[in-house]
């Protein structure tokens, strides 16, 4: 399958580049800028990104080209565009003017490839403190904005292009063309990467990886997991052993009705009511870096033990998605922000079980299209995120059963009025956190003493960014009146509105 490489340079946005040339139904990777993987016959062109350093600083990255430049096509955005233009002998300092935001282009070289159909004018998206005062010789000017004169150009006499704006995020409303025209007509990309092309190809593969091995499966709910269960029992059937284990930190009822709704997709899966233990080992925890690897070493446990009653089981099949993958490593190596409740971590020494993970190209919202594909209940596929650690990260305090309870029916009222009032599917994650304060009320004739809840709801894509829904205030006013009137212990409710960053979606 034709490739398109992505060398990350640490911007925020190299995900958003992969993720708009995934939508032109072409296959792409993201690899550190100093890991260049092996460029195999299948790799049509590379991408260099942004980055938040000065290529005159001392640390700067420093890419190897060699491989790349002037053999295959390039693109390169923003700190890549004056990496690009300092190696060539051109000037790059910082500049006078810094351009952050919106621009427009004032001069586009209409003839030029990367160029086709963007019209004079064009918005584009600058975040960047230097710029290009100087191009080395043999390198063209293709667009210009009023501030920035070296907004784009091409190394004459091979198929190397730079732009020192960035086509990939939304304000740059001619990107998606741009890139079009670097990864379809400039690389000549085949647009085949598509949810049908993905399920046969994965299916196929594990057919032949798997053999009559047995596999076993931790099933969560959720859409990563629902998904990598269906692929594995297209491919493999009943060797697939799936266990789905309720850990008492699951939304109200979730756990009977999604074991219902897997039985009735034909798979072999198996319910473990584990409540007890894991309640007993966040006992006095309320540290969250501790709630989550005791939550994560009770799993394992739990499932270690009925992975073995399975007999002969040779492989683990696990949901990991790509952003997982990405996070696991930095420019920089091992990133040190990763939740200890990812995937990628590997397993314990004494599972002596072998890994196969069919999802671990896909971004979220490519993951969904591939579950409708396989025909699984919208309302599997369309569920939004839930927390690895479930409720008890929205617990700010030690866990018990009694706050649980709380949570989940103050959660229970917040999604389904969600749902009743036409707005689940226009949030990308919702939920209640119960805080570890307590505040004065007065109900009937009585003063009170309860807890206070506050109400989570955001608008994002894949998570890596997001932006608080600005529900009706009407809504608002409904969901707190019927939760402090019908959950006992409850006498305030709080919204939300912070975006990620600098908050992050979970408050622990």
């Amino acid at each position: 399958m034709d490739k398109i490489v992505i060398l990350d340079f640490g911007s925020q946005y190299t995900q958003l580049i992969a993720r708009k040339i995934r939508e032109l139904n072409v296959y792409c990777e993201i690899h550190p800028y100093n890991r260049l993987p092996q460029l195999t016959d299948e790799v049509r062109g590379v991408v260099f990104s942004g980055s938040p350093y000065s290529c005159n600083a001392p640390d700067a990255p420093v890419p190897d080209m060699e491989g790349i430049k002037g053999r295959l096509p390039l693109l390169a955005v923003c700190y890549g565009a004056q990496y690009l233009a300092k190696w060539g002998g051109g000037k790059v300092q910082q500049s006078q003017i810094r351009e952050y935001g919106r621009a427009n282009l004032t001069f586009i070289d209409s003839e030029n490839p990367l160029m086709k159909g963007l019209p004079e004018g064009s918005q584009v998206w600058m975040s960047h403190g230097d710029t290009i005062e100087v191009l080395p010789a043999g390198y063209r000017t293709i667009c210009s904005t009023a501030n920035v004169r070296y907004a784009g150009y091409q190394i004459e006499g091979e198929p190397t292009y730079a732009i020192q704006f960035h086509p990939e995020v939304h304000h740059s409303t001619d990107g998606k063309q741009l890139l079009r025209n670097f990864v379809v007509d400039i690389c000549g990309c085949r647009q085949v990467w598509t949810p049908e092309s993905f399920i046969e190809t994965t299916v196929s593969q594990l057919r032949a990886t798997i053999g009559t091995d047995k596999v076993v499966l931790g099933l969560s709910g959720g859409v990563d997991s629902s998904v990598t269960a269906m692929l594995l029992h297209r491919a493999v059937g009943n060797q697939l052993h799936c266990i789905f284990v309720d850990n008492g930190l699951l939304r109200k009822d979730e756990f009977s009705s999604v074991l219902n709704s897997y039985k009735d997709m034909g798979l072999n899966v198996k319910g473990v009511d584990a409540k007890e233990r894991f309640y007993a080992v966040l006992a006095g925890v309320t540290d969250p870096e501790k709630k989550r690897k005791a939550i994560g070493k009770t799993f394992i446990d739990v499932f270690d033990a009925e992975a073995k009653l399975i007999t002969d089981a040779k492989w683990l099949g696990q949901g990991t998605i790509y952003p997982d993958v990405i996070e696991s490593s930095s420019v920089k190596g091992p990133s040190q922000t990763i939740k200890s409740h990812h995937n990628v971590g590997g397993l314990p020494d004494y599972m002596k079980l072998k890994l196969v993970e069919p999802l671990r190209s896909l971004f979220k919202d490519e993951v969904r299209r591939v579950g409708r594909q396989l025909g699984i209940k919208e309302e599997l596929i369309g569920r939004h995120p839930f927390p690895g650690p479930g409720l008890a990260i929205r617990i700010l305090s030690e866990v018990t059963p009694e706050k649980v309870r709380v949570l989940q029916e103050v959660d229970h009222i917040f999604i389904q009025g969600l749902r009743e009032a036409g707005l689940y599917d226009k949030v990308w994650q919702a939920g209640a956190i119960l805080l570890p304060v307590q505040s004065v009320g007065v109900m009937g004739d009585e003063r009170t003493y309860e807890s206070v809840v506050a109400l989570r709801a955001v608008e994002s894509v894949d998570g890596m960014t997001a932006d608080w829904c600005h529900l009706p205030y009407d809504f608002l006013a409904r969901m707190s009146n019927e939760i402090i009137n019908r959950v006992r212990g409850v006498n305030r409710v709080c919204y939300d509105i912070s975006s990620k960053p600098p908050a992050t979606i979970e408050w622990e």
